[in-house]
């Protein structure tokens, strides 16, 4: 957020990822693009498969009356068919396209032309790849918030954190990205005092990796799960923290601090460090 403006004072904008397959691409793209520009609130809006020219008629409807509401939109696309891509053009918004130019370079660097098959980047395609992140991410399932050491040998990475710091959502992230076999551990008082590991994670001290974040903002996450408790109280947070953080400089553990890094950002450096790449 811009240090000087309150979240009621920035500038509010509409913004359409739309595309012409799942929108996954345009919306990943474009809120990449967006993060740069903190002093704005975007009011998200992502529109999958307007493959006609008819679906991108009644797009322009929803743009147009978004400007009208004064929103200023700004529209994000991965579209192959530029018909389609016109009729966007007709619409009161700047329209980014997230393709077009890279994929012109790319086939004048390869010499032939693009595929026409639409959403060629999230069909099934290596389907033993699939598969892979399909396990990958029942595994993550199974041992999420240590319920079960069942083949955790088998575990290319085990984050251990204090409750809410960010276990969950990065290790579904590194199953469904990578296809990585990715378990989570959750350090709680019985977990000390102890010079070592948890006993359940210990023998895979190499395969470890924890989290942490500051005490402030790890009491505002837990009293929205348990409000006005010890278990979210600044006192306790800051106490489980101290310990984690020790436990880990200990025992050698590489950790990283959650509270300013998005899951991508976390997913890589832990793939970096842990030198994993799928």
């Amino acid at each position: 957020m811009h240090p000087a403006l309150s979240d009621h004072a920035r500038p509010k904008r509409a913004v359409f990822f739309i595309s012409d397959s799942t929108g996954i691409t345009a919306e990943t793209l474009g809120n990449a693009l967006l993060a740069n520009f903190p002093g704005f609130r975007f009011e998200r809006h992502t529109i999958p498969f307007i493959d006609t020219a008819e679906a991108a008629t009644a797009v322009v409807q929803t743009i147009t009356a978004a400007d009208a509401a004064g929103l200023a939109p700004i529209v994000f696309s991965t579209m192959k068919n530029a018909a389609v891509g016109r009729v966007l053009d007709t619409a009161p918004a700047p329209r980014i396209d997230l393709l077009g130019g890279h994929l012109t370079e790319l086939e004048q660097t390869l010499g032939t032309t693009a595929s026409e098959q639409l959403g060629q980047f999230h069909t099934v395609g290596d389907t033993e790849a699939y598969f892979a992140r399909m396990r990958a991410v029942e595994y993550a399932i199974e041992h999420d918030d240590g319920q079960s050491s069942r083949a955790l040998e088998f575990a290319d990475v085990i984050i251990i954190a204090p409750s809410r710091c960010g276990k969950t959502p990065t290790t579904m992230y590194l199953a469904l990205q990578y296809g990585l076999l990715v378990a989570n551990y959750p350090l709680t008082d019985e977990d000390f005092p102890t010079d070592g590991l948890p006993r359940l994670v210990a023998p895979y001290a190499d395969r470890c990796y924890g989290l942490t974040t500051t005490p402030l903002r790890l009491s505002q996450v837990r009293h929205e799960r348990r409000p006005d408790s010890r278990y979210a109280s600044l006192a306790q947070c800051t106490l489980e923290l101290r310990r984690a953080e020790e436990l880990y400089r200990r025992t050698r553990v590489p950790f990283l601090n959650s509270s300013t890094k998005s899951v991508e950002e976390m997913s890589a450096i832990i793939l970096q460090t842990l030198k994993l790449r799928a």
